[in-house]
């Protein structure tokens, strides 16, 4: 039996009790895969406890075994707290490129005809996050400033992962930054396109600027599409992007840092939504996009047999939806945990199939 080895980071809320129903779909019985996990309690508290001492040691994990799947964590208001542990992550492991990608869920009805794959490549780090800000003045006359920058490693990274996930997906590298208002800073992730699409010349590549982009999703949902982009712009485009299917539960968030060929070389997973206090206990938030976590990190573990997990789990959670198995905000009525089993039921039955004919997909 293969082994895999990866950390899980925990956290709060109804992050953690999701996180915990991916973790059921992966376990060693149902995967049939040599499962070792390495643990970290991210909560609130812990992180209080530690002064992110646990974060640090988590990125460490992170770094050797090169896989990890992270729940949904509380990020305090206050200046003075402990903050956002996936900040201190994305630093400390190299993270340069996230990705989510927005699919249709069976039976669920998506808006304006939207019916293809697209996926969100945004850059992890720099831009409006990293910024320094300050404000002059009082009353009326009072200005606020800040100072942002984009590097062009992050660029490059963000604009070749991009046309190597539209190979993947046979999609159109679509859309792009503001190149014409802002030639210098936001024309750079443009000329990185420009170039990775050189490099690529049989990838469909169609530049646009971002407001172009928002308006033109509505027609253009019927191919795949890739669309590059600016850390805050992309924040902001992959919560529309998954909406548009129906949930933004339906997706999986995929954070990558690359080695020096640009291959990557640690991968950590999680769902995009938050801790949903309001359905904590409760056993009705939707588990689907932890699921999804869980599958697209078993994608890129070095194993053929981890890949067949990755490709039964996914095909598993859909087609659960598919056949009515659906948690409330997909207007079904199953918790949290009863489409969890419905996963697993599916998973096994799959691997076992495959396993019989001898042709399992990669």
């Amino acid at each position: 039996m293969e082994s895999i080895k990866f950390a899980v980071l925990e956290g709060d809320q109804t992050g953690q009790e999701l996180l915990e129903q991916a973790l059921r779909v992966v376990d060693p019985g149902v995967v049939g895969l040599g499962i070792e996990t390495i643990r970290f309690d991210l909560s609130l508290e812990n992180r209080r406890a530690t002064g992110n001492g646990i974060v640090h040691e988590a990125a460490a994990a992170l770094k050797q075994y090169g896989l990890g799947i992270k729940a949904a964590t509380i990020t305090p208001e206050t200046a003075n707290d402990v903050g956002s542990p996936n900040a201190i992550l994305r630093e400390e492991i190299g993270g340069k490129v996230i990705v989510r990608t927005g699919r249709r869920l069976p039976g669920i009805v998506p808006v304006g005809g939207v019916s293809a794959p697209i996926s969100v490549v945004r850059m992890a780090v720099d831009d409006a996050y990293n910024a320094h800000e300050w404000r002059e003045g009082d009353g009326l006359k009072e200005i606020a400033y800040r100072t942002e920058h984009i590097s062009r490693e992050t660029c490059s990274m963000v604009a070749e992962f991009s046309f190597h996930h539209a190979r993947k997906m046979g999609a159109r590298v679509f859309g792009g930054p503001k190149y014409t208002v802002s030639p210098v800073y936001e024309g750079l992730l443009k000329e990185e396109l420009d170039a990775a699409h050189s490099r690529h010349p049989d990838v469909r590549y169609e530049p646009q600027l971002i407001d172009a982009t928002y308006a033109l999703l509505l027609t253009r949902g019927t191919e795949p599409l890739v669309i590059p982009s600016l850390n805050r712009d992309g924040d902001c485009l992959s919560d529309l992007v998954l909406a548009l299917y129906g949930s933004i539960a339906g997706s999986e968030s995929i954070l990558l840092a690359f080695d020096d060929d640009l291959v990557p070389d640690v991968v950590m997973t999680e769902a995009p939504h938050g801790t949903a206090p309001a359905l904590f206990g409760k056993n009705i938030a939707n588990p689907l996009a932890m699921i999804l976590a869980a599958a697209s990190m078993l994608s890129y573990a070095k194993s053929p047999s981890a890949g067949q997990a990755s490709r039964a789990i996914y095909e598993a959670a859909l087609e659960c939806v598919h056949e009515g198995s659906r948690t409330t905000d997909l207007g079904g009525s199953a918790t949290t945990s009863e489409f969890t089993d419905a996963v697993i039921r599916r998973v096994r039955s799959k691997l076992e199939a495959w396993q019989s004919l001898g042709d399992a997909p990669r």
